[in-house]
């Protein structure tokens, strides 16, 4: 007898998704958080379906848990962060509340939602509320309580987001620290929770804010001079890794330096204020552009080398509702009617951001490389987010094997050799393999675990075809 798809789905998702979390953090990734402060945002079911299919997506952070959006993310996969609004927050504090909660809000959702975190609040550490603070831990403590009790713990983290305002400084990272007050009351025992738990201090970075003309290269990932941490006489750079490694030195002063650093937040406004430095399509185009390809190469940080980190864009959606400067309501990857502001480099098929009037058809077969090279695009083929480095070594063996495929730019000594990541060899060898074979999209497949991608991987000598 065969099993209807649905029934396949709700037995085996679950199986998946507890796979999943199992392979930990470790593995990188792109995240969008998803706001809905706007008048004109598409149904929730449009925006699952297009993150799902049409994008590198794999993780998504909402807000609130809103049911309408949560049953929206059914069965596709993605990650799904839940934030807990900071005024709920006290509240939980009575385990009797935190069991509720995870009753009606977790709970019916996550068979067929990939619920992948709780997040406490945002930005708690650095609201000035005594009674939120002092709410922070013991929060976390209860919903992680009500995730043992329906036996979603081992998939569902509890963690909370963090701004850099709860350092003392990101300028020198190397003696970057909590601020006093927050450091053993609030933090030590937050990271304490985190690292029994297995989830991750997250951290909003954004290097747009305290922006000057004379750092707007560094903040870009543009060739620069770089600035020397003189406590440790390492140079950075790039801003956002002195963030990162600000974050992590503090983390490390506090005994805790094996807790893994995610990054929630970070992005850049294409439209601003006229005294606002920075802002502009363009760059905000560089800077998310940049930051993925970064945070994803497997580099890592001057003090954190050799490792990828997740990643969230802020934010999904241009939000005309949200308060502030112009800035605030464009840091959007899309407009409300889901075209992009700019190509960020996270999308599966090309074809899908060229504009209606110039879109051209494919030739049979030819699929959406040959869209995206009719519409003058270049296209890449790399390792999706999180795929199985068993597969990626089997990838790298087969592309290497062809007469066609040179990889000695990945063995010992070669230019794209360093780092030494599966990751980051996989990407080479698979990209040259689908280069060399005349771009076709089935050339990128590689057992469901390749993706084209317009985000241009080269980096510093190290050029992809």
């Amino acid at each position: 007898m065969t099993l209807p798809t649905v029934v396949l789905v709700q037995i085996l998702l679950p199986v998946l998704l507890s796979l999943s979390a199992i392979q930990g953090a470790d593995a990188g990734g792109i995240g969008v958080t998803y706001g809905t402060r706007g008048t004109t945002l598409p149904p929730p079911a449009d925006v699952a379906r297009f993150l799902a299919h049409d994008t590198l997506v794999d993780r998504v952070r909402l807000l609130d848990a809103d049911p309408v959006v949560l049953q929206a993310f059914a069965g596709t996969g993605l990650a799904v962060d839940v934030t807990v609004p900071n005024g709920v927050v006290p509240r939980l504090v009575s385990l009797a509340f935190a069991r509720r909660w995870v009753r009606e809000n977790v709970a019916p959702y996550a068979r067929a939602t990939n619920i992948s975190r709780l997040l406490v609040g945002n930005e708690v550490t650095t609201e000035a509320n005594r009674t939120l603070l002092l709410a922070l831990v013991p929060a976390m403590q209860n919903l992680h309580t009500a995730l043992v009790a329906v036996s979603l713990h081992g998939r569902i983290k509890v963690s909370t987001t963090h701004s850099l305002g709860v350092l003392t400084t990101t300028e020198q990272p190397s003696a970057a620290r909590f601020r006093d007050g927050y450091d053993t009351a609030i933090v030590k025992p937050l990271l304490r929770f985190l690292r029994a738990t297995g989830a991750p201090f997250m951290v909003n970075a954004y290097p747009f804010y305290g922006l000057t003309n004379d750092t707007l290269d560094l903040a870009l990932f543009r060739v620069n001079a770089g600035v020397v941490d003189e406590g440790s006489g390492l140079v950075y750079s790039n801003m956002l890794d002195a963030q990162l490694d600000a974050v992590h030195s503090a983390i490390r002063r506090l005994g805790f330096g094996d807790v893994d650093i995610a990054v929630s937040e970070t992005g850049w406004p294409s439209a601003g204020e006229d005294w606002e430095v920075g802002v502009g399509a363009e760059l905000a185009r560089d800077y998310n552009k940049n930051a993925i390809r970064h945070l994803g190469s497997g580099v890592g940080t001057p003090l954190m080398p050799n490792r990828t980190f997740e990643v969230s864009i802020f934010s999904l959606f241009d939000e005309n509702l949200k308060p502030g400067p112009v800035s605030e309501r464009n840091f959007g990857l899309f407009r409300g009617d889901m075209t992009p502001v700019y190509d960020a480099g996270i999308f599966t098929a090309p074809e899908t951001v060229v504009p209606v009037s110039t879109k051209v058809t494919p030739a049979a077969g030819q699929g959406a490389a040959a869209a995206a090279a009719a519409a003058g695009r270049r296209h890449w083929c790399v390792p999706k987010p999180g795929a199985d480095e068993m597969m990626l070594q089997e990838n790298i063996d087969f592309a290497c094997g062809q007469e066609s495929v040179d990889c000695a730019a990945i063995r010992p000594g070669g230019v794209c050799y360093e780092p030494d990541t599966l990751q980051g060899h996989a990407a080479y060898a698979m990209n040259l393999y689908f280069q060399s074979n005349g771009q076709h999209a089935f050339d990128c497949d590689f057992g469901h675990t390749g993706v084209l991608t317009t985000a241009d991987p080269s980096y510093g000598g190290c050029k992809f075809m």
